[in-house]
């Protein structure tokens, strides 16, 4: 599981780079939890979920990112930027989704 979760993180930054981001952080830890990605898109600080689903038995990639986590990575993003202390004019929530054996990457912006 591990390994598929490590695998679908490279290619989301592969495709965030592609776009024109710039790595801020991976897999940034507070004792709260931990915020996969979080990236410089021209004057956004985005806080990034990565999923990846190799099936949809259980829902997309993306419909893993519920209410519960969204909650979670916004009291993440809050501990991040105090105790990083870096701050920008506007922040934003993204979700790469990466989801079947082909591993197709979906980058969905302002996703929350």
């Amino acid at each position: 599981m591990r390994k598929i979760g490590s695998l679908g993180e490279e290619l989301a930054v592969s495709a965030l780079l592609a776009e024109g981001c710039e790595i801020v952080a991976r897999n940034w830890r507070c004792r709260h939890g931990e915020i996969d990605l979080v990236v410089k898109d021209g004057p956004y600080l985005v806080f990034v979920e990565v999923k990846t689903r190799t099936t949809d038995k259980r829902g997309t990639a993306a419909e893993a990112v519920d209410v519960r986590k969204q909650k979670k990575l916004r009291l993440l993003a809050r501990h991040f930027v105090f105790e990083t202390g870096l701050t920008a004019p506007a922040y934003r929530f993204d979700v790469v989704a990466i989801s079947g054996r082909e591993k197709s990457v979906k980058i969905i912006k302002n996703a929350f």
